[in-house]
C-alpha cells in the first residue's frame, strides 16, 4: 500500500528497520538501508529549472515522500548555473537550495548533482565549452578550475543544509568522452580535483561522489576504469542497466540476469574496493520499456530491491526515476517516456505500489563465503558485462542457489582479504 507523506525523523527510523543483519565479517554496520528516487521534475522535465516553480516542485516532492522514500538525488543545469567560465550564477544556487529545502520539507534527504552534464540522452554543455569556444572539459587546465569552483560554491551554499546527503561530480560524466577525448591518467587527475573541491566546504558526515554509466564497468578500454568508480570518493555508485549490453533483450525481462542484474553490480564494484568495508550505492536502476514490459516491471522492482539488499555493504537503492517524461516533450528515445514511479500526469503507476511494497520489507544480507573470480585486463573488461564469459558463469551459478561474491584475480590467493570479505573458497570459470 501507498503511504502517507512521512516526516524525515520517520523516514529515519523506518529505514532503520530494513537493516536486519551486519554488513559481513571485517566490516562496520550501515546503520539504515536507504531508498529513494531520481528526482525528474513532472512538468517541463529539468529544463524546469528555466522557469523554477516551488509549488510544483513542491508537489512533486510530497508524491514521493508518500511512496515511503527517504531521499531524493536531484539535477540542475551547469549551463544555467555556470554560463560563463567565470560567473556562477547565484540566482541559479538559490533555486536548487530552495528545492533542497522543499524536500527536508517532505522529510526528505538529498544529493546534489553539480555538472550536468548528461541527462536522459541530452548532454548539456555551458556555450564557453563549445563552438568557436570549444574546450574538452575533461582536459583544458582552465575548465577544470571553472568546475572546481562550481562544486566549491555548490558546497559552501549547502554545507548547513541538514537534509543534505552530499555532493555528487556529476551524473555520468563518463557519456561526455565520446566528445572530449581523455586518457585513464587525465580521468583520475579531474576527478580528484573536483572531488577535493566538493569536500571543501562539506562536513565531515556528508558525501562526496562521482558516477559513471556502466561503460565504465563492461567497456573494453573505457578511460573511466572501475577502479576510479570504486576507490574514489567516499563511495561507489553503480548504474545497473537493463539496456547496457542488450541484457534485457539477450536474456528476456523475466531472466535472472535482468533481475539479478542491480545485486551483480553492486558484488562487481566490491571486488575492485582496495578493502571490504567501502560501501556501494545502487543509484541507478528502473525498467524501461520496451527492455521491461510494463507488465513485468512491477515484479522487476520486487526483484531488483530483494536481491540487491541481500548484498553486504550496500548503502541504499535509488530508482531512476520519479516521474515520466511527458510526451508533449520531443526527441526523447522512447525508453525515456516511461521510466517514471509516476505518469506525467501524476499518477502513481503500478510499478510505484510495487516499490513502496519491497522497500517496506524485512532485507537480510546474506553469507557469500563462495567467489568467482574475475580475470580481466583494460582490454578484455567486456568479459564481465552481459554476454561475456564471467558474466554468464556468476549469474548461472546464482540461478543455481549460489550466491556468488567476485574477487579480482590479484587478489584470489590473499587470504586476509579473502577472510575479511568472509570468503572460504574461490572458484574460477569452466
Amino acid at each position: 500500500m501507498i503511504h502517507s507523506r512521512r516526516t524525515r525523523a520517520f523516514a529515519q527510523n523506518t529505514s532503520q528497520r530494513h537493516r536486519q543483519g551486519k554488513t559481513g565479517p571485517g566490516e562496520d554496520p550501515i546503520p539504515t538501508l536507504r531508498f529513494g528516487v531520481n528526482y525528474t521534475p513532472r512538468r517541463g522535465w529539468f529544463h524546469s529549472w528555466h522557469d523554477f516553480d516551488p509549488a510544483h516542485a513542491r508537489e512533486d516532492l510530497a508524491q514521493i515522500a508518500g511512496l515511503g522514500l527517504d531521499h531524493v538525488r536531484i539535477f540542475h543545469l551547469w549551463p544555467l548555473l555556470q554560463p560563463n567560465r567565470t560567473l556562477i550564477r547565484r540566482t541559479a544556487v538559490d533555486q536548487l537550495v530552495h528545492l533542497v529545502d522543499l524536500a527536508g520539507e517532505a522529510g526528505l534527504d538529498v544529493l546534489v548533482d553539480g555538472v550536468q552534464g548528461h541527462l536522459s540522452s541530452f548532454d548539456f554543455y555551458p556555450e564557453w565549452t563549445r563552438s568557436w569556444h570549444h574546450r574538452n572539459v575533461f582536459t583544458d587546465p582552465e575548465a577544470i578550475t571553472a568546475q572546481a569552483e562550481l562544486m566549491r560554491t555548490l558546497g559552501a551554499a549547502l554545507a548547513d543544509r541538514p537534509n543534505l546527503i552530499g555532493l555528487q561530480l556529476g551524473n555520468e560524466l563518463n557519456n561526455l568522452v565520446e566528445h572530449n577525448p581523455v586518457t585513464v591518467a587525465e580521468v583520475d587527475h579531474y576527478l580528484d580535483t573536483l572531488l577535493a573541491a566538493a569536500r571543501e566546504h562539506l562536513p565531515p558526515d556528508r558525501l562526496v561522489t562521482h558516477s559513471a554509466y556502466d561503460a565504465a564497468w563492461y567497456g573494453d578500454d573505457h578511460p573511466f576504469t572501475p577502479e576510479a568508480s570504486a576507490r574514489k570518493g567516499d563511495l561507489t555508485t553503480v548504474h545497473p542497466w537493463v539496456f547496457s549490453g542488450d541484457c534485457a533483450r539477450r536474456y528476456g525481462p523475466r531472466s535472472p540476469q535482468v533481475l539479478h542484474l542491480a545485486e551483480y553490480g553492486t558484488e562487481l564494484a566490491k571486488a575492485y574496493a582496495t578493502g571490504p568495508a567501502r560501501p556501494v550505492w545502487v543509484q541507478e536502476t528502473g525498467a524501461p520499456e520496451p527492455h521491461i514490459p510494463a507488465a513485468d516491471a512491477p515484479e522487476f522492482a520486487r526483484a531488483t530491491v530483494r536481491n540487491a539488499a541481500e548484498c553486504a555493504g550496500l548503502w541504499g537503492v535509488t530508482w531512476w526515476c520519479s516521474h515520466d517524461v511527458d510526451r508533449s516533450l520531443a526527441d526523447y528515445p522512447e525508453l525515456e517516456y516511461t521510466l517514471g514511479l509516476f505518469d506525467s500526469s501524476g499518477r502513481p503507476k503500478p510499478i510505484a505500489e510495487a516499490f513502496a511494497e519491497a522497500i517496506a520489507e524485512p532485507h537480510t544480507v546474506q553469507l557469500r563465503d563462495t567467489a568467482l573470480v574475475l580475470d580481466c585486463t583494460p582490454g578484455t573488461r567486456s568479459v564481465s558485462g552481459p554476454g561475456g564469459a564471467y558474466f554468464e558463469e556468476w549469474m548461472r551459478l546464482r540461478a543455481e542457489g549460489l550466491r556468488p561474491a567476485v574477487v579480482l584475480a590479484e587478489r584470489a590467493a590473499d587470504e586476509g582479504y579473502l577472510a575479511a570479505r568472509g570468503i572460504k573458497e574461490v572458484v574460477r570459470l569452466p
